[in-house]
């Protein structure tokens, strides 16, 4: 039976979705396990929305908390807000209090990844803050560490991520995922699924 990932993300503009397709990628090239990508649902207004310029949704699932157990390993992305989850992330959490009841989620892996908008705006805040959701549910955090090798060192331009994750700076919202970034997260997308599959074959 195959290794089910799931790469659960929210993204106001893009960025957080970009990443997510590209770790989907890296976990589906790791043999015997099946990806798939979803979204949490919107909790803004339409209006407001449109308000800040926010492009329509993609053609992804909008997963529910249930479905969440579905799933032997789960890649988590969200955007930022002020060093911490994005508010609509949050509230998809706080709706996974049955699941918490039936701890039907304890002992999977997860991993995190995620857009800031500035280089000091939560490269590392926004996962760290973001590990007490896991940790209540009894999840197996797997970070991404230095794995990605010396392009995670790279100091020629300014990149994303840190040893929690793949990451992208959004700025304004002009600038998008970097060619390192999305490798980085096509990475973490392969090494979680060989974690997630080991861990499967063990149980």
């Amino acid at each position: 039976m195959a290794v089910k990932v799931y790469v659960v993300y929210y993204s106001t503009y893009g960025h957080v979705g970009k990443l997510a397709e590209e770790i989907k990628e890296g976990a589906s090239s790791v043999e015997g396990v099946e990806a798939k990508i979803w979204q949490v649902p919107e909790t803004l207004p339409e209006e407001v929305l449109g308000k800040m310029g926010a492009p329509p949704k993609p053609d992804v699932p909008v997963i529910t908390p249930q479905e969440l157990a579905e799933a032997d390993g789960i890649l988590f992305g969200f955007p930022t807000r002020f060093g911490m989850m994005a508010a609509q992330m949050k509230a998809f959490f706080d709706a996974t209090g049955g699941l918490w009841r039936e701890q039907s989620l304890a002992g999977k892996p997860a991993g995190i990844f995620f857009s800031t908008g500035t280089q000091g705006g939560g490269q590392e805040t926004t996962p760290l803050t973001a590990i007490t959701q896991l940790t209540h549910h009894g999840m197996v955090f797997v970070p991404v560490g230095y794995t990605f090798g010396a392009k995670l060192f790279g100091m020629d331009q300014v990149q994303g991520g840190s040893p929690y994750g793949a990451g992208t700076f959004a700025a304004d919202g002009s600038r998008w995922p970097s060619e390192v970034e999305l490798e980085h997260a096509f990475h973490q997308g392969k090494y979680f699924a060989g974690i997630a599959k080991k861990l499967k074959g063990s149980a």
